[in-house]
């Protein structure tokens, strides 16, 4: 297994497989680099360098007190890029992962960055408030910390059929994917999964989205009951400029688990471009 250390001394787990134009992907909340297996196979078979790692607190990485921030986040990552000395490096992040890649390039800019790709992301801001009314209410994400510290184990389960859209007509179950969304999220230090509640759902990326000048494609199910549409990747795409917008009907948040075809073959082809 990888690990590095970053200027905190706190140790980063990732995953680093294949040769070719890198791929770096940017895990959502609670879950750890894995939850990109299908698509790190998926492309490390067609000829890319795919790369995950575990966010600070998350999955094998070191379970920190402090600094479980956005911008840390950010700057984890950045020094995971440059230890790597990835250059044209295509950047892919899932619901807390895709504001991570945004407050990466708001912070450091495009330098070693090709293209982005923001999937079921949580920018511009998921809070609502006076000027954000189509945002989840504060009440939302203080249930979430209440699950999170009372037992985390159910919740997690629990929250698996939302995130998978389990609970909708039609919608197979996967007991396999609940099971492993369970596991995955009780990898994560308690300390470091319940600060990232703030920071997913508090956060402004706006400024962020405004910086990022490479392609971006940005991909969002219509149906998503954790990051619901209308407040995240239908004003990121007016907010990035030449952003290209794909929506998949009836799509869940968890859809590259769920619908993994799909999202790999569109993966592919906008990298291809």
């Amino acid at each position: 297994m990888s690990y590095f250390t970053v200027k905190d001394d706190t140790n980063i787990f990732y995953k680093d497989w294949g040769s070719g134009q890198p791929v770096v992907f940017s895990h959502g909340w609670p879950l750890s680099g894995d939850a990109w297996d299908n698509q790190m196979m998926f492309l490390g078979q067609r000829g890319y360098r795919v790369i995950a790692h575990d966010r600070r607190s998350h999955g094998r990485s070191d379970q920190t007190w402090g600094g479980n921030t956005m911008d840390q986040f950010a700057d984890d990552l950045a020094e995971l890029i440059d230890h790597l000395d990835l250059k044209d490096a295509v950047l892919v992040g899932h619901s807390t992962g895709g504001g991570e890649v945004a407050r990466y390039i708001g912070r450091h800019g495009t330098g070693r960055v090709a293209k982005a790709v923001l999937l079921g992301a949580v920018p511009p801001i998921m809070l609502k408030s006076e000027t954000n009314p189509a945002g989840t209410p504060m009440e939302a994400f203080d249930g979430i910390r209440a699950g999170t510290l009372a037992d985390r184990a159910q919740f997690f389960m629990d929250l698996a059929t939302p995130f998978y859209n389990f609970n909708r007509d039609g919608v197979a179950v996967s007991q396999g994917l609940r099971d492993g969304f369970q596991r995955l999220g009780l990898q994560a230090g308690i300390k470091g999964a319940y600060d990232c509640i703030r920071e997913f759902s508090e956060t402004d990326f706006t400024e962020d989205l405004n910086k990022i000048d490479v392609p971006t494609l940005v991909v969002h199910g219509d149906d998503d009951q954790i990051v619901p549409i209308a407040a995240s990747a239908q004003l990121t795409a007016k907010l990035v400029p030449g952003a290209t917008l794909k929506v998949y009907p009836g799509g869940s948040h968890g859809l590259a688990q769920s619908t993994p075809d799909a999202f790999n073959a569109d993966l592919l082809a906008f990298i291809q471009e």
